[in-house]
């Protein structure tokens, strides 16, 4: 998720307006894509097409910002956009745990291992999305909103992954262990009950800093009802309080479980993405040791529209472009030229995003939030460097002549 200064929709103005041609060109492109996966595939990834394109509505209308989250707490002691991501950690844990060992058939849940390769794979990520202005989701969401510099990180992004993915197998052998599924030991009932328990003490320090600043702690983002122009109208173009963002998406990963039998990813379509272009211009992917493991093996051979995280990437896209075309506010985080220096912040960022992303086992959705909402004690690292890295990267923002 991403900078909300870059991507934040106002409140609808007075006089509302619609971007018609944003909007059909998003609206075709969905018809288009949907009726090509249905073609190429089975119809339950039609179906996930649709959630990503609902996820990419809510991130946009949500401006549901890791990145802007963390720092707003860092610079400015603010922790609105934190409660709101412990919020729907909790709910998502409380849905998905117990969904994850119903003892239904073919569900995998988001665990990986704590070793090395997560620890300094999480802290360049957290670098690198203070840098390139957010994770892959917001990076995602912001280019279907039209930002340019966006689309920078995004293409090195892309290009990180598959550095990534060509050093992970070195990065594996180094100090770690397995995976560490907290209902292994503490049960469904436990595990849950020990991760609402760390949230909250989070949640706590997070109040505890924004009361020693400010004297009091904004609660405004756990409004439900919308405010001014009618739920309507807030619905298609305004901006959404928190609650609803956070129910569409802890609801929209846990059908992505049900139906695609694992949580919601993003980073490893750009794998996929960055590694087929390379062999489109002559490159053997298969010599390297992590394309040859079964999984990105058949990833790298099918289309992409058999692969889950791609389809609901493209989803994604066209779910941010269309919000951002009925709020009339398509590209507008472009219309001040970035500085030079500001670009070299998303190639720099973009870099540290995909080649973290890939040694760290995901970015803030594939890692972070499904993995507790896996009850995976790996989510827990991962939070803890990628939010150390992410400090050393709100330092190094005005030198890139970002604003904190």
């Amino acid at each position: 998720m991403t900078d909300t200064a870059l991507a934040q929709p106002a409140a609808p103005s007075p006089g509302w307006q619609i971007d018609r041609f944003v909007v059909a060109t998003a609206l075709t492109g969905f018809a288009l894509l949907a009726g090509l996966i249905w073609l190429e595939t089975e119809p339950f990834m039609v179906v996930l097409f649709v959630i990503g394109t609902v996820l990419g509505i809510a991130l946009y209308h949500g401006a549901f910002g890791f990145t802007a989250g963390w720092r707003n707490l860092v610079v400015h002691r603010r922790g609105a956009g934190m409660r709101a991501q412990l919020l729907l950690f909790g709910l998502s844990s409380l849905i998905m745990v117990p969904l994850l060992h119903s003892g239904q058939a073919g569900l995998v849940g988001a665990v990986a291992p704590v070793g090395t390769s997560l620890v300094v794979g999480s802290f360049l990520f957290g670098i690198g999305m203070q840098l390139g202005g957010g994770c892959g989701s917001g990076t995602l969401f912001t280019v279907g909103a039209g930002n340019i510099r966006m689309v920078i990180t995004l293409v090195f992004f892309i290009v990180g992954t598959v550095a990534g993915s060509i050093h992970l197998p070195w990065w594996l052998d180094q100090p770690g262990f397995d995976p560490v599924p907290l209902v292994a030991t503490l049960g469904v009932s436990g595990a849950i009950l020990a991760q609402w328990i760390g949230l909250g003490l989070i949640a706590l320090w997070v109040n505890r800093v924004e009361r020693k600043s400010h004297g009091s702690v904004e609660r405004g983002e756990l409004l439900w009802q919308a405010q001014g122009h009618g739920v309507f109208r807030t619905l298609v173009s305004g901006r959404w309080p928190f609650t609803w963002a956070i129910l569409i998406l802890a609801v929209g990963n846990a059908l992505t479980l049900a139906i695609g039998g694992a949580p919601w990813s993003i980073t490893f379509a750009f794998n996929v993405w960055g590694a087929k272009a390379l062999e489109a211009i002559g490159v053997n992917m298969g010599q390297f040791e992590f394309w040859q493991w079964q999984y990105p093996a058949m990833a790298l051979k099918d289309s992409v529209l058999t692969n889950i995280p791609s389809v609901m990437n493209f989803g994604l896209l066209l779910g941010a472009m269309l919000a951002a075309g009925l709020a009339n506010r398509f590209n507008e985080a472009s219309r001040n030229r970035p500085e030079s220096r500001q670009f070299l912040a998303a190639v720099v960022g973009g870099l540290l995003l995909g080649y973290g992303a890939r040694l760290g086992f995901g970015c803030n959705i594939g890692a972070l939030f499904s993995g507790i909402a896996s009850a995976s004690l790996h989510a827990w690292v991962w939070f803890a460097c990628a939010f150390a890295g992410s400090l050393i990267g709100i330092r190094l923002r005005p030198w890139f002549r970002l604003p904190n």
